[in-house]
């Protein structure tokens, strides 16, 4: 999702503009954090919301470049379009977590997604909840593979004119003898790869950095637990590849500024926060404008009559920074709010996985945002983004730091410290009894047998390997396989591997 904007090549004179406005917006904002009223949760029942990105595949298991098509046939406004036209996103309205609000919720996913899998089958398309599809090649891409929205074009155009040359992808899979993968782009094509979970929490400006510093933290077990993108263009690299290729895909740094120091737009940040506002004084501070694009609004007037200005190019600004753990400000119905938009997660395997997911996410980060000695004030920042490095590349096999347990192995720190959190956090908000055993279960169960989606793709494909398939086969037959669990919505888990 995203604000429309038009292709362009910006003048120098309107990005000396834009830099102007932000910086006016960012004084703005600073004044409104201090004394403007903000739409919060009530203390009982935090509001939450869910994004999940789609692939498109056709009867060959490969991607289809069909959004277009399977969007008029689905005629649903929370279905829309993303970057690749093998890609499409679900958005799911804001809702609070108490009660039975995540079976109503589970329910309802399946019941929407069902529907946009029937009608994109009469178009003859199939739709895959994956972190990176793994028959995706990059000849795909020689194909018109781009969604019909300007604001798509222009990105990559910006993205290119920042680099002034192709981006190189250079992913090595961890240990000896890894496979690697190594090639250069002329687009940002690549990053399509990257469908994943966005989840949503709308909070108090006061609770903003305790909720965003928990968040960081909890963004290593979060990968370990959801791993799912094993496969890139044939290759096996890390458990989650679709973070480096994420970076990698949207690098507007030279190999000389990445070697200088110079921060990536994709950016797990380098130190905890006192304040939303430390983030969004980061992003103007560190980071160039990608989309230059200026409006006619007068933030201050606005403010000063009363109103909440809609500071759209710090929004647009901040909205091209790709952190994990993503700052938001937004403006619905004349009333501002703040979310924390985690961004972590990969998509899939199944609705039921994507749910403990969050559950297991809302739950802790409670907790963790409450406590009154938080971790973050126990453990360096760095060690946050090392155990989120760890989780990537080696999944289930993750060894994380973490205070009071020292080095300790992610299923462990999941099942004797994180997963009780979670559910007093769940229970403190009033989450049924019946939805956290369902959904915390799932994550019990997965953490004690070691097995989440990028175990079973591997494991499966392995296997599919030595019964005599090219890796080819195997990863289309593996496809085939995951498309049937994740239709049974059966957790990752529970999946048999072929003998």
């Amino acid at each position: 999702m995203g604000d429309d904007i038009q292709p362009a090549v910006y003048t120098r004179e309107q990005r000396q503009a834009y830099r102007a406005k932000v910086r006016r917006c960012l004084d703005v904002f600073e004044r409104m954090l201090i004394g403007h009223t903000f739409d919060a949760p009530d203390g009982v029942a935090p509001l939450t919301g869910l994004e999940i990105e789609l692939n498109l595949v056709d009867d060959t298991w490969h991607p289809a470049m069909a959004n277009a098509e399977v969007l008029e046939a689905i005629a649903d406004p929370d279905f829309q379009t993303e970057l690749g036209r093998y890609n499409i996103e679900f958005n799911v309205p804001p809702r609070p977590l108490a009660g039975d609000s995540l079976l109503d919720l589970e329910d309802r996913l399946r019941a929407s997604l069902d529907h946009a899998e029937s009608r994109a089958n009469s178009t003859g398309s199939e739709i895959i909840m994956i972190g990176i599809l793994p028959t995706l090649r990059p000849g795909h891409f020689e194909t018109e593979w781009m969604s019909a929205n300007p604001r798509y074009q222009a990105l990559d155009e910006a993205v290119f004119a920042a680099r002034r040359e192709d981006l190189e992808l250079d992913i090595a899979g961890p240990g000896p003898g890894a496979e690697h993968l190594q090639m250069f782009a002329d687009t940002i094509a690549p990053e399509s790869a990257c469908t994943s979970v966005q989840l949503h929490l709308q909070v108090a400006p006061g609770d903003f950095a305790a909720c965003w510093n928990a968040a960081q933290a909890l963004a290593g077990p979060q990968l370990a637990l959801g791993a799912n993108s094993p496969f890139l263009f044939g290759h096996r690299l890390w458990a989650e590849t679709r973070t480096e290729l994420f970076l990698q895909a949207t690098d507007t740094r030279s190999p000389e500024l990445r070697n200088q120091g110079v921060r990536p737009p994709v950016f797990f940040g380098e130190r905890w926060i006192t304040s939303i506002f430390d983030l969004f004084e980061e992003n103007v501070r560190y980071f160039p404008a990608l989309l230059p694009e200026t409006t006619d609004e007068d933030p201050e007037a606005v403010l000063a009559a009363g109103n909440a200005p809609n500071l759209q190019e710090l929004r647009l600004h901040n909205g091209t920074v790709y952190r994990w753990n993503r700052p938001v400000y937004e403006v619905v119905q004349g009333r501002p709010h703040l979310r924390v938009e985690n961004r972590v997660l990969p998509a899939g395997p199944t609705v039921a996985d994507v749910l403990a997911n969050a559950a297991f996410y809302y739950g802790a980060l409670t907790m963790l945002a409450a406590d009154e000695r938080p971790v973050w004030t126990k453990m360096s920042f760095d060690a946050a983004a090392s155990n989120f490095r760890q989780a990537a590349r080696y999944g289930t096999d993750a060894v994380f730091y973490w205070p009071g347990f020292g080095e300790v192995p992610w299923d462990e720190l999941v099942l004797r410290h994180l997963l009780p959190l979670a559910d007093e956090g769940l229970r403190q908000w009033s989450v049924s009894d019946t939805a956290r055993a369902r959904y915390l279960g799932i994550i019990r169960d997965r953490a004690k047998s070691g097995r989440n989606g990028a175990w079973w793709q591997t494991e499966t494909v392995a296997a599919l390997q030595r019964q005599g398939r090219s890796r080819d086969e195997a990863l289309t037959e593996m496809l085939r396989l995951y498309s049937a669990g994740m239709h049974s919505n059966e957790p990752v888990h529970t999946w048999a591997v072929p003998d």
